[in-house]
């Protein structure tokens, strides 16, 4: 599989997504996107004995210390995140520092979220081993912390200078994270592209089988999307909310579960199933969404939590403007749309729906 470029367009921010197989085996010369000869990797337990060496060969003739976190989303806080701080003071890191991100979703935000804040803002770098955290998190500039009121309530934006993704990562991926990280992948489809919607449902076996070229597509495509639509909206004051596309019922759904009791991905798989029904989209298309959800292997309804906590949880959610959540929701799978007008009773029966 040949090594594929893509790039996020945002004039003088604007960065590249390098997307091939062996590029950490092969000692991608990733030093060459970085300010200075000084950086620090940051992954976690169970990431850091996988491919932290193989990063380092990556790193030739840089000053690179290395800090490894617990590992789950239970340890996405702000606490995490001041160690990171507290290791960048130590080694007496500069303005031309560089804050490398090696792990999944959980890494890139947090790494990500302290690399905004030291000094105001040092040089970052996404290396995403996780499905999931290739298809979307790395891409986009998201970085943040979760508060025990709700999910992301601490962040910023701030872009990477490149983000290397390895697909090769993913043959060390647990099968739960890999169909966790497929949910994303389904979500560009139902929001943007039913052509590539209807390519998941003919190729999803290749995909859970880990087929490369059909994963690399997959991947390739996502990143594709996304791209575009950052490029269009950095800050998500318009288009780019149509990423979130059962989002506000997943971080719910996370909320009221525990963080780290259902993963990211399983909890957005259940969210973009009520957010289809709350859209009241033809009931053939909702059963396409369904069962594609469903074929690979990820929840289509949340657990049950009760449509109070629910709604409760809903309240503190990053979308709520003048009191009023917006959600995303569909005229038809591929078309998507943000919206704050909707009747709360079509919500109160979604959520009641979710429980029975």
């Amino acid at each position: 599989m040949s090594t594929h470029i893509l790039t996020v367009d945002l004039g003088e921010r604007s960065y590249p997504i390098i997307i091939g197989r062996g590029l950490l085996s092969g000692g991608f010369d990733l030093a060459r996107y970085m300010p200075g000869n000084h950086c620090l990797v940051v992954t976690n337990e169970t990431v850091g004995p996988l491919y932290l060496e193989k990063l380092q060969g990556c790193l030739a003739g840089m000053t690179s210390r290395s800090l490894a976190l617990p590992d789950g989303e239970s340890f996405k806080t702000s606490a995490t995140m001041q160690t990171i701080i507290d290791e960048l003071v130590t080694d007496k890191a500069g303005r031309d520092a560089t804050v490398v991100a090696l792990g999944g979703g959980v890494v890139g935000d947090i790494a990500g979220f302290a690399s905004a804040c030291y000094m105001r803002g040092v040089a970052f770098v996404q290396v995403p081993t996780t499905l999931l955290a290739q298809v979307d998190s790395s891409v986009g500039g998201k970085t943040g912390v979760n508060h025990e009121g709700g999910k992301n309530l601490i962040g910023a934006f701030h872009q990477p200078n490149v983000v290397l993704i390895d697909t090769d990562t993913l043959s060390t991926l647990p099968d739960r994270e890999f169909r966790a990280g497929l949910a994303e992948v389904i979500k560009y489809g139902a929001i943007v592209d039913i052509d590539f919607f209807a390519w998941l449902e003919s190729n999803l076996q290749a995909l859970l089988d880990r087929n490369p070229d059909e994963l690399a597509y997959a991947i390739r495509r996502s990143c594709e999307l996304k791209a575009a639509v950052v490029a269009e909206d950095e800050r998500e004051s318009g288009r780019r909310a149509l990423l979130n596309f059962g989002h506000t019922f997943g971080h719910a759904i996370e909320n009221t579960m525990g963080y780290g009791e259902w993963l990211h991905g399983e909890a957005v798989a259940a969210g973009m199933v009520l957010a289809a029904e709350m859209s009241g989209i033809d009931k053939s298309e909702l059963r396409r969404l369904t069962a594609l959800i469903e074929s690979a292997g990820l929840p289509i309804k949340p657990p049950p939590a009760g449509a109070g906590r629910l709604r409760e949880a809903m309240q503190l959610d990053k979308k709520v403007q003048a009191n009023k959540l917006r959600f995303v929701l569909l005229h038809s799978l591929g078309d998507a749309f943000v919206t704050a007008d909707y009747a709360d009773e079509a919500l109160g029966e979604v959520l009641q729906s979710a429980d029975t």
